[in-house]
């Protein structure tokens, strides 16, 4: 077997740490999605994003088990959703979240959206900071949280979140969250990193990146979110893309290579106009 590629961490706010790339698990569950995981976590991946309403959560821990990684090597995330940010409801889908994966603990609990207009994002980050306090969580952190809720919860609860994890892509850069969010502290962790594979990855810009590095696009997409410190969880369920997608550590891009990625962000470069300001998630 190909020994594991070594990835480096990042430490965060609250003592921890986290893999400069993860894993994301969107759409992975059952042997595929376990089997999937397991190729990841053989290739060198130690961080496993998911969610309870990826509804993967069994299959996140059946790798676990199956890969024979040691647990504490390993840093396994799920998310809260909308419908359970009331205290006790929120309390008990981190429990439930844990049994499903059979897990002792999570390294990662995110609010998965602040559903402004339920007005209860205060009330579930009371519920996860409880959780911490329980044993359930090692870190908590929260998804799409604009400057301004996270200021909430920090004025509300003294509590700053580890992680905020944003939609981030070349085509929607978040410049000014991710500037924020350092400011603060908190490790910024980019969902869609590659754009869910839309035309980023035939960009004419990036084209010419890659190939005087000998890399392809979607590495050289992924050693800019290294660059910027922002925390890439890319999708991938062959051992070639995973590979691809993890082998982004022994080249780096310049100065001048940064330029040219920003210019291809623009305003409105979400992918599903999902604007946390008002999106509410079930």
């Amino acid at each position: 077997m190909t020994p594991a590629i070594h990835v480096p961490n990042i430490e965060l706010n609250d003592g921890t740490s986290i893999p400069a790339i993860g894993f994301g698990t969107y759409k992975l569950k059952g042997a595929v999605g376990v089997e999937a995981m397991v190729r990841a976590l053989e290739i060198g991946y130690r961080l496993l994003d998911s969610a309870f309403n990826y509804e993967n959560e069994g299959s996140v821990g059946e790798a676990v088990r199956r890969a024979g990684v040691k647990r504490d090597a390993l840093r396994i995330t799920s998310k809260l959703p909308g419908r359970h940010q009331q205290f006790n409801a929120a309390i008990e889908t981190v429990e439930e979240s844990l049994y499903r994966a059979q897990l002792d603990y999570y390294d990662l609990y995110l609010i998965h959206w602040p559903n402004p207009n339920q007005g209860l994002y205060v009330e579930a980050w009371q519920a996860l900071i409880e959780a911490k306090k329980r044993g359930l969580l090692r870190s908590i952190g929260v998804c799409n949280f604009l400057p301004e809720h996270i200021q909430t919860l920090i004025k509300e609860t003294g509590v700053k979140p580890s992680v905020n994890q944003v939609e981030l892509h070349p085509y929607f850069s978040q410049t000014e969250q991710r500037a924020w969010d350092a400011e603060q502290q908190i490790v910024t962790q980019s969902w869609s990193p590659l754009g869910r594979a839309n035309q980023v990855l035939q960009d004419p810009v990036i084209q010419p990146i890659a190939d005087r590095l000998g890399k392809t696009i979607p590495q050289v997409i992924l050693r800019w979110h290294v660059q910027l410190g922002a925390v890439a969880i890319p999708k991938a369920s062959t051992r070639e893309r995973q590979m691809e997608n993890l082998s982004v550590f022994d080249f780096e891009l310049t100065s001048e290579d940064m330029a040219i990625m920003a210019t291809l962000a623009h305003p409105d470069g979400r992918l599903q106009g999902q604007d946390p300001a008002t999106y509410e998630e079930f």
